[in-house]
């Protein structure tokens, strides 16, 4: 279903002539298309499923807010707007992130249904995070909620 939307997306954005949108859904495609690639099996030659797709998703915004901090560092705000511009296209695709109060109900749900007790346990509940909410959370901030929660 979301490679349908990014292929519906990207015909409407080369009719619409928005060349920035053309071009970061291609990326996105390009990316698509790697990760197919990659999981490609003898007995499986089907794309990947959406939950990876959110997931390759969310890598490329966080490859792109990378490069933000670099380029402003480095002073080509230039650069850095172009990044920006990329993240609110990829970002159109996601579902709506979850708000810190919802991340840290979320992780408390994953918690008690993991059994987790230390710090050990954090692997367990992490995968149990990025299972269900693949694509609508920041795992990075999950983590350090996770970490203060277990470690408490």
């Amino acid at each position: 279903m979301l490679r349908e939307k990014l292929n519906e997306a990207l015909k409407e954005a080369m009719r619409a002539r928005d060349m920035g949108t053309v071009g970061t859904i291609r990326l996105i495609l390009a990316k698509l298309k790697e990760v197919d690639i990659a999981s490609r099996t003898e007995a499986s030659r089907e794309g990947v499923a959406d939950d990876k797709i959110l997931s390759m998703l969310q890598g490329m915004i966080k490859q792109r807010r990378e490069s933000i901090a670099l380029y402003e560092k480095g002073g080509r705000a230039d650069l850095a707007e172009k990044e920006q511009a990329e993240i609110v296209v990829i970002e159109r695709f996601l579902p709506r992130q979850m708000d810190e109060a919802a991340v840290e109900a979320a992780v408390k749900e994953a918690v008690a249904a993991a059994g987790a007790t230390s710090i050990k346990d954090m692997g367990g509940v992490m995968a149990a995070l990025k299972t269900k909410y693949a694509g609508q959370m920041d795992f990075a901030k999950a983590s350090a909620v996770v970490k203060k929660t277990l470690a408490g």
